[in-house]
C-alpha cells in the first residue's frame, strides 16, 4: 500500500507538471517546458564558459569583425529575450563546420563553417537558425522532456524499490551537450525544422537574401558525404530542408531594410 501510495503522488505531481508546463512556440507550436528560462540561461553560461577554457577562439580580427557584424544584424530584428539582457558571439579557431547558441545567448562559429557558408547571406541563415533556438526555448524543451521521462521511470524505480538519478547528466544532455563539453548533439528534427523557418525569418527582416539558406544547405548536402537517411537522424535530410525552406521563402514579405555589408574575408575561399 505504501508503494501504491508513493507512485499515486509521483504520477499525480507530474500530472500537474504536465499540465502547467504547456507553452507555445514562435510558430504557435505547443510546447512542454517545466524547467524556467532563467535556469537555462544560468546554465548556458555555465557551459559556454567552460567551453571558452577548453575550445581555442579565433584571434583573427576580420574573422572576427565578419562574423559579429553579421550577427549584429539579425540580433536587431532578434525581439528581446525575457532571460538575458545580452548575446555575446565568440569565433572557435576549428575545422569543425558549425556552429551554436545555447540559452542565455552565447553563441560559437567554427571558421570551418565559414568555408561551407561561403557568402553573408549564407552566414546569416546559419546565425538566424541557432538564434531560433534560443528564441523557441528548445533547450528548455529538450530538459522538460527528459525531466519528464525521468519522472516516469522514478515511479518505477520507487515499485522496485530503486533509488538515484543522474541529474547533471540529465541537464547536460537536455542543453545538448554530450559528456565532453564542446561535443553539441543534434536537436531534434522538429527542432531543427522550427528553427529554420525562424531563422529564414529573422534574416529576410535584417535585410539578407533567404534564397542563399537554400544555397547554404546545398553545400552542405555537398561536404556531408553522404549523410544519413532522414529517417536515422535527428535532423531533416538536406533535400526535405531545402524543399521547406523554398516553401517558407515564398511567404516571407518583402524586407523593410537592407543588411550591412560586413566583408567576407578572402581566407575562406
Amino acid at each position: 500500500m505504501k508503494i501504491n501510495k508513493i507512485k499515486y503522488t509521483v504520477a499525480a505531481a507530474l500530472l500537474s507538471a504536465l499540465i502547467a508546463g504547456c507553452t507555445t512556440s514562435p510558430t504557435g507550436r505547443s510546447q512542454f517546458i517545466l524547467v524556467s528560462g532563467a535556469e537555462m540561461a544560468t546554465l548556458g553560461a555555465q557551459s559556454f564558459s567552460e567551453l571558452k577554457q577548453n575550445e581555442k577562439i579565433s584571434t583573427d580580427k576580420k574573422t572576427n569583425a565578419y562574423v559579429q557584424c553579421v550577427t549584429d544584424a539579425i540580433l536587431e530584428v532578434t525581439p528581446p529575450q525575457p532571460d538575458f539582457d545580452k548575446w555575446e558571439v565568440v569565433v572557435f579557431d576549428s575545422d569543425q563546420v558549425n556552429a551554436f547558441a545555447l540559452p542565455g545567448g552565447k553563441i560559437g562559429v567554427y571558421t570551418g563553417l565559414l568555408k561551407v557558408a561561403r557568402t553573408q547571406d549564407q552566414l546569416a541563415s546559419v546565425i538566424g537558425h541557432e538564434i531560433g533556438h534560443v528564441m523557441a526555448n528548445h533547450g528548455s524543451e529538450r530538459v522538460s522532456s527528459q525531466v519528464a521521462a525521468n519522472s516516469a521511470l522514478q515511479i518505477t524505480s520507487i515499485a522496485l524499490g530503486a533509488s538515484g538519478t543522474a541529474d547533471a547528466d540529465l541537464i547536460m544532455a537536455g542543453l545538448g551537450l554530450g559528456v565532453n563539453v564542446g561535443v553539441l548533439l543534434p536537436f531534434s528534427r522538429t527542432h531543427e525544422s522550427e528553427s529554420d523557418l525562424i531563422g529564414v525569418r529573422l534574416m529576410n527582416e535584417a535585410g539578407f537574401d533567404p534564397n542563399h539558406s537554400v544555397a547554404l544547405w546545398r553545400n552542405m548536402a555537398k561536404a556531408s558525404d553522404g549523410a544519413p537517411p532522414e529517417i536515422l537522424s535527428t535532423h531533416p535530410s538536406h533535400d526535405t530542408r531545402i524543399s521547406d525552406l523554398q516553401a517558407a521563402i515564398n511567404e516571407l514579405p518583402p524586407p523593410t531594410r537592407k543588411a550591412p555589408d560586413c566583408g567576407r574575408p578572402n581566407l575562406f575561399g
